[in-house]
């Protein structure tokens, strides 16, 4: 590596990863983007983490370790932050791996199109599709979001990209701040921040990184990505979006009636949202009053122009015919309704 400042700086936090970085860190270095460098943050592990980490930097000379005590992975994604000096940053995550053309790929994107803020890539799924298959599935959605409009419109159901597949440019910590570290989980809870500041995000086709699915994974083992952390953080940018954008504000028509589906949406209220109305296809449930809110058909829903709609349907399928149903109907996502689960 050269003296001069690095076109690029990967940011990766580890933390009890001793097991998955040498992989990690040998499709880092074999980069074929030229000009970058690795800021890698030992997060107070309690295995060898720290001396994979150190080993390495002291064999490769792009490499930089830094050891930090236990704080959790947004202290160490900041840390990162602070001692990176590239025009652009790429995350990653100590478990997954990345093709050697990833760096240069992005990086050609973000300075062929100075409006972009955030590029993402597709990513393989590194799981097993059997005994793991809602997140192959998730994968295999997140795949699907490719253009600045699909992210956008698609970021109240869920992540719309691979967390270790990102890079994006400096100034966007910056200007819309790092990561905060709380009962959520700190990476949506960062994009939806920057994707609410107006920060245009867009993925590459190419899958660029192998996202692994170990047991440790974080969304597996902290509360702080358990399904209502996710719906909590929801909440409160939709309710901003609405509150900003939407003529109807502040009220909105449910799509689920269910009670998993209530519980969702019913944090939109301490946003200052308020439900007019939860709306279902089950005769049993169309008619009755729960939680001093009608049950109404799809029938009984203005006119598209005429409401804003949020569907909280979680199934895949149903989630899709909800959104084909309204669309049909002339209802336009973005306009008058969003998906949220």
């Amino acid at each position: 590596m050269t003296h001069t400042t690095p076109a690029i700086s990967v940011v990766l936090p580890a933390y009890n990863a001793a097991r998955h970085l040498p992989a990690c860190l040998d499709s880092l270095l074999a980069q074929d983007a030229g000009n970058y460098d690795i800021i890698a943050v030992d997060d107070g592990s309690t295995d060898d983490t720290a001396r994979v980490l150190t080993d390495y930097a002291a064999r490769h000379d792009r490499m930089r370790a830094i050891l930090r005590p236990h704080e959790g992975v947004a202290a160490a994604f900041n840390t990162g932050m602070e001692h990176a000096t590239g025009r652009y940053i790429a995350r990653m995550d100590a478990d997954d791996t990345c093709d050697p053309r990833r760096l240069r790929l992005q990086a050609e994107h973000l300075s062929a199109n100075p409006q972009v803020g955030l590029v993402a890539s597709t990513v393989t799924y590194g799981g097993c599709r059997e005994t793991c298959a809602g997140y192959a599935h998730h994968v295999d959605w997140t795949n699907t979001l490719l253009s600045a409009a699909d992210i956008f419109l698609h970021r109240f159901v869920d992540l719309p990209f691979a967390n270790p597949a990102v890079m994006f440019r400096r100034e966007c910590v910056a200007a819309h701040g790092g990561a905060l570290d709380g009962d959520f989980p700190e990476d949506y809870e960062m994009w939806l921040r920057w994707l609410d500041a107006g920060v245009r995000m867009e993925k590459l086709p190419q899958p660029l990184v192998t996202w692994n699915d170990p047991p440790t994974r974080l969304t597996r083992t902290d509360c702080r990505y358990d399904q209502m952390a996710f719906y909590r953080v929801k909440a409160a940018y939709l309710a901003r979006w609405l509150r900003r954008t939407s003529p109807h504000w502040p009220e909105v028509y449910i799509i689920g009636a269910g009670r998993p589906t209530r519980q969702r949406a019913d944090l939109l209220l301490d946003h200052g949202v308020n439900i007019r109305a939860y709306v279902d296809i089950d005769p049993r449930k169309i008619g009755n009053i729960i939680g001093g809110r009608p049950v109404i058909g799809r029938a009984g829903l203005p006119a598209p122009g005429e409401c804003c709609i949020i569907s909280y349907v979680g199934n895949r399928g149903a989630r899709d015919e909800v959104a084909e149903f309204l669309t049909g109907a002339g209802y336009v996502m973005g306009r008058d309704f969003l998906l949220a689960a």
